[in-house]
């Protein structure tokens, strides 16, 4: 008996490895398990808390038109960098989504990927999200840099780097949305 359950336990662990290793069947595996793993983002504490250097971004959105960073300059900003072939970033996406469609007046929300348009607005369709997305243009303001996808930042009213997250998360989290519900407060 005890030879039956080493061979279940080897066969059990060859096919995982194979699901792994075989390309169509890793990518929904890597979601499901950064899905299950994914907690709330955490805060910074205020005396660590960076601050943008400026305002200077340009980003274009799906339809091609140009969107100055300045422009919400005073406002609740979540930027998060992603793309459509990575699988912590497709484990997040519904979380955001969620959390958009009940913050998208109060808060602005720039969704950054370097694909091309076509390529994420399919992928949007395709999983039914409305989120706004951009390319950028120009360099993303210091310290924003989105070298690791997924990375978000959440920016209070004076452009002070309130959450920093690298990796997948639970955004729409009651913790985050009481965040959020604190930085739209303040003045």
């Amino acid at each position: 008996m005890k030879l039956f359950k080493n061979q279940w336990s080897n066969i059990i662990l060859i096919v995982f490895i194979l699901a792994m290793i075989i390309p169509q069947t890793r990518k929904p595996i890597q979601i499901f398990v950064n899905k299950l793993i994914a907690f709330a983002p955490s805060v910074n504490d205020a005396e660590d808390r960076e601050k943008i250097a400026d305002y200077n971004w340009v980003l274009e959105d799906v339809r091609g038109k140009r969107t100055e960073f300045s422009q919400y300059k005073g406002e609740v900003i979540i930027v998060n960098f992603w793309a459509t072939w990575c699988p912590p970033c497709i484990a997040e996406m519904p979380s955001f989504q969620a959390l958009y469609e009940d913050y998208k007046g109060e808060v602005t929300f720039l969704f950054v990927s370097n694909e091309q348009h076509e390529t994420v607005t399919n992928f949007l369709k395709r999983k039914r999200y409305t989120l706004p997305t951009f390319k950028m243009l120009t360099k993303a303001p210091d310290p924003m840099e989105g070298r690791t996808l997924p990375t978000t930042y959440v920016l209070d009213k004076k452009g002070n780097i309130v959450v920093d997250k690298v990796g997948s998360a639970n955004w729409d989290s009651e913790s985050f949305r009481k965040t959020l519900d604190k930085l739209l407060d303040e003045n």
